[in-house]
């Protein structure tokens, strides 16, 4: 039964077998011309949803985080791979120190694939399309995505 959080996270635990759960949280991020306070916030009440998630559980954190991370990965060379699309904006740096703290890994970046398939969403004045919406699971997880990526695995 999905529960939600707040009118921006909703969370739902589901049992995969017997004794294993997969535990899925959605997500709407405030958008960058919402104030700091708000945004801050958004991400402690994220991170205390990480908090009281069992550790053993698959975790898959999805949404709209209204964040852009930059190609360059030497920064996060654990939580990203080198697959992004744009530069960095502060919801991105938010949403990579989350993923530091706990452990996460972004899955979009992991996969080679042309710009045009990677965007979300396009800026309406500009008419640039952006990466905002992130898939995300735990790093120990990371084997299952290793297979479709090139070089060295690292351990987080």
């Amino acid at each position: 039964m999905p529960r939600p959080v707040s009118n921006r996270i909703m969370t739902m635990r589901l049992p995969v077998s017997k004794d294993n759960f997969a535990t899925i949280i959605s997500v709407y991020a405030p958008t960058m011309t919402i104030p700091n306070e708000n945004t801050e916030a958004f991400y402690n009440q994220l991170a205390s949803v990480f908090s009281g998630i069992t550790r053993t559980d698959k975790l898959l954190l999805i949404g709209d985080f209204n964040a852009r991370i930059r190609r360059d990965n030497e920064k996060w060379p654990l939580i990203m791979g080198k697959h992004a699309f744009e530069k960095c904006n502060s919801n991105g740096e938010l949403i990579l120190a989350l993923c530091s703290e706990f452990e996460l890994m972004v899955t979009n970046t992991m996969f080679k694939q042309k710009d045009e398939r990677k965007t979300t969403w396009m800026h309406l004045r500009s008419g640039y399309w952006n990466i905002i919406d992130f898939i995300i699971t735990r790093c120990q997880d990371k084997m299952a995505c290793v297979e479709l990526t090139a070089g060295p695995i690292s351990r987080c």
